[in-house]
């Protein structure tokens, strides 16, 4: 087909099926290749091109004053045809003939539209690609065909198989698919889609393949009977198809004749909703409920129109060729004058031209179903915008050598390259168009599925859609319940090598065979699946429960007494800070200071109740909290102890002749200064270890394997360490000096006290570090809270229970002369 116009459009078309390319010996003129099996959908495609450009040559807004026309070859899905129709299209050199009687010859072509084959694409593209002539296919989807140092020149408007294989593997995962066997065609096309699939069922872990067969491409009977028997005794369920439709036709019949059912079949876009001569009640039953990727589907306004107009006496026989006769013939049933010998004899009808499309039932006129076709259209029209982008360049604003831009009198190739890779514009049915540095469009597929109706009818309906965006990886949308399951359950059929092991059980796989392949062995006899971390297994091994919990809690026992001690030592301080109260204008009271006597209780308290703490499930704040409080307080009740006994020496010093200046250096704004400096380090100490690593909970299961012990860890020894040391540092002071001071002629010595109560404190503490860091678990809070009501319980009888006693139960010493020692009785 041709149309004159000041730049002409190349178009290779797969019209014919099949050809018969004649034996090349070398000895004689070689004949031309004939082509046989009239394919309806490609002569379509050849239309859709012709009324793209009709429909830009109409438009006043692309390429004004331009006229846009074409050279279409039928390639007859034979490489040798294509080939030289290609090379034909992009130098111009053929045997002359005569167009409308003006001129001569077909000039050559500024691009072409095709392939519809992965391998005729190579081979043209690596061609072209030397001069760069653009090249959009339309159907070839070899993943190959993206390297862009190879094929420089080459785009499609149809998604590379490289997202095709991750839709069909998308499919797989839906419906727990992972066995299956696949079929493919021996080119380019069906090898590089079985090398890719396999490759990312292996790196996904999806599924696995039980067989690979590749269809031959003449109908080898032997061969084809070879691969069907390999799909009967596979255990695989599910076929995935990467071929072409001329392959699937011979494979099928070959199937219908060993009446292989109960198989699932997984199409490529090869032949999924270009499969109308498969659709027949005879291959129904094998291929009803097949599921299949399909070329996004489009519209075409105008375009049905268009194609009622094609009649074979509106053109001349040069642009049309046989094809026009023979679609014609095809569609009719019929055959021009003259007629083939015992055509007429026969019963046969001629054809006379006049024929009326409308009362005809023919694929060619439905435009319902447009998938190869809308991405022609796309193709033309890319090529259209990129053209109409060049001769809008402005004078010494271009992108080429000089600012230069390219002119319609001198245009290249090379030129329209340029501005095809940046192209972008929308179709009237709303899909945005552009390629990306591969030359490849945003990919999107639709879900196909062969539905066969009770009537016999066949339609293919969509249930469904692949795609990918910008921001996310493959996404598939099913609608299942449109989904026709050709299967006595209605349902989808189950395709696994090996089902999964039930519990108690482990898999082992077996020798030879793919990973989906396997034994189920119990668990006693190998190693089983880890349960999850909170779970443990059941004594059968087949079920995960969740392991027990331990912590110290208020619920248990242990928890219940050390609460109410806390509770109970909170309690006593709060009464003997109320007697204090009462009777604070007493001597016993007022001795040595009863503003560190109040400190000392309200400490005391806090130790108490610090130790609440430690009980209960641990949390984040409870962990950082509880050894923070627990440092300060003691730190503060320890401050106050060591200015109380600095405070006893000060005093005995004072009442001696001269000494009545040793009270001078540290009177009452000292000793608040140095118990607050002195807490004041230990609260640094923490905020420096809770910063630096701070204590978090913690799920301890090295104790026992069934039990979850929960725990804080410390984060930092060292700041732990140092804690700890502060406080023992300050306790031992403080015992030095009351044990200096223990012989003091007073007769109520608190030092004697104070020396006491440290060295019952110093006791509980060392004691408590190898008994804590021995202990287990919710053992070692245990320990700690107990350390911590021991030596406050300590503290706070031998400091203040002689003076409660001598306040409530003797309160006739209670008086200064009795204190200092001066009254006859003793106590």
């Amino acid at each position: 087909m041709h149309k004159s116009g000041d730049v002409i459009l190349g178009g290779l078309f797969p019209v014919h099926f099949f050809s018969s390319v004649p034996d090349l010996s070398f000895t004689s003129q070689p004949q031309q290749p004939s082509c046989h099996g009239f394919y309806v959908q490609g002569f379509r495609q050849a239309q859709t091109m012709a009324f793209a450009v009709d429909e830009i040559n109409n438009n006043s807004n692309l390429l004004p004053n331009v006229t846009v026309g074409y050279t279409l070859y039928d390639n007859c899905a034979e490489l040798r045809i294509g080939f030289r129709g290609a090379l034909s299209l992009a130098s111009g050199q053929e045997e002359q003939i005569i167009l409308h009687n003006t001129c001569v010859g077909k000039p050559p072509v500024l691009a072409i539209v095709g392939e519809t084959s992965s391998t005729r694409s190579i081979a043209i593209s690596s061609v072209l690609g030397l001069y760069r002539v653009p090249m959009v296919s339309y159907f070839a989807t070899c993943s190959c065909l993206t390297d862009r140092q190879k094929y420089p020149s080459f785009f499609r408007t149809i998604p590379s198989d490289a997202f095709q294989v991750r839709a069909m593997i998308q499919i797989l995962k839906h419906f727990g698919w992972t066995w299956a066997g696949l079929l493919i065609t021996d080119d380019d096309y069906g090898l590089h889609a079985a090398r890719s699939l396999q490759s990312e069922l292996s790196l996904s872990g999806e599924g696995c393949l039980a067989y690979v067969e590749v269809l031959p491409w003449d109908k080898d009977t032997d061969e084809l009977r070879r691969i069907v028997d390999v799909m009967k005794k596979s255990t695989a369920r599910v076929v995935i198809a990467f071929v072409h439709l001329s392959h699937m036709i011979n494979l099928i019949e070959e199937v219908a004749k060993q009446n292989v059912t109960g198989l699932q079949w997984l199409a490529s876009e090869g032949w999924t909703a270009t499969g109308a001569v498969l659709q027949t009640p005879e291959l129904m039953p094998y291929l009803g409920g097949t599921l299949g990727i399909a070329i996004r589907r489009g519209e075409i306004p105008g375009l049905r129109e268009f194609l009622l107009k094609t009649r074979p006496d509106l053109h001349h026989n040069n642009n049309y060729g046989n094809s026009m006769v023979r679609f014609w013939e095809f569609t009719f049933q019929c055959r021009f004058s003259p007629a083939p010998p015992g055509w007429m004899e026969g019963g046969g009808a001629l054809c006379t031209g006049q024929e009326d499309l409308e009362n005809v039932n023919t694929k060619f006129l439905d435009v319902s179903n447009l998938r190869p076709e809308y991405n022609v259209y796309k193709a033309v029209y890319a090529l259209a915008y990129a053209l109409d982008d060049m001769l809008q360049c402005k004078p010494r604003r271009g992108p080429f050598s000089g600012h230069s831009c390219g002119t319609l009198q001198s245009l290249e190739p090379w030129q329209l390259l340029y501005y095809l890779e940046r192209v972008n514009f929308s179709t009237p049915f709303g899909d945005q168009v552009s390629f990306d540095e591969n030359g490849d469009v945003v990919p999107i597929y639709d879900v196909m599925n062969w539905l066969w109706l009770p009537d016999g009818s066949t339609k293919v309906q969509n249930v469904g859609e692949v795609k990918r965006s910008t921001f996310k990886d493959e996404e598939i949308i099913l609608d299942e319940d449109k989904i026709f399951w050709n299967f006595q359950s209605k349902k989808p059929v189950r395709s696994v090598c090996s089902e999964s092991c039930p519990p108690g059980t482990h898999m082992v796989r077996k020798k030879g065979e793919p990973k989906c392949c396997f034994d189920c062995i119990p668990c006693s006899e190998g190693k089983c699946t880890s349960c999850p971390e909170d779970f443990w297994s059941n004594p059968q091994s087949d079920q995960c429960v969740p392991k027990k919990t331990e912590f110290l809690s208020y619920l248990e026992p242990l928890g219940i007494c050390l609460t109410a001690a806390s509770l109970l030592g909170t309690f006593i301080c709060t009464v003997i800070l109320g007697i204090f109260i009462y009777h604070r204008r007493t001597p016993i009271v007022r001795a040595n200071n009863s503003e560190l006597s109040f400190q000392l209780l309200l400490s005391l308290k806090l130790c108490f109740l610090c130790s609440l703490l430690f009980i209960g499930r641990p949390r984040m704040w409870t962990c950082q909290l509880r050894h923070a409080a627990f440092g300060i307080s003691f730190v503060l009740c320890v401050s106050c102890i060591l200015v109380k006994t600095i405070v006893v020496l000060a005093v005995f010093k004072a009442s001696k002749p001269g000494g009545g200046t040793s009270l001078k250096w540290f009177g009452v704004t000292q000793q608040r200064g140095t118990v607050l400096c002195l807490t004041s380090i230990q609260a640094a100490i923490c905020t420096t270890w809770l910063v630096s690593s701070s204590p978090t909970p913690y799920k301890n299961t090295q104790y026992q394997n069934d039990k979850i012990v929960y725990e804080c860890t410390v984060g930092s020894t060292v700041g732990f360490a140092v804690l700890l040391g502060y406080i023992g540092i300050l306790a031992v002071l403080s015992f030095l000096i009351a044990f200096l001071a223990r012989n003091l002629p007073d007769s109520f010595n608190e030092a004697k006290l104070i020396t006491f109560s440290m060295l019952i404190f110093c006791a509980v503490w060392v004691a408590f570090v190898p008994v804590y860091i021995s202990s287990p678990g919710n053992y070692a809070d245990a320990v700690e809270v107990f350390a911590i009501l021991a030596s406050s319980f300590g503290l706070l009888i031998t400091l203040f229970g002689p003076k409660c006693y001598i306040i409530l139960m003797r309160p006739e010493i209670n008086t200064k002369k009795a204190l200092m020692g001066r009254d006859t009785k003793k106590f």
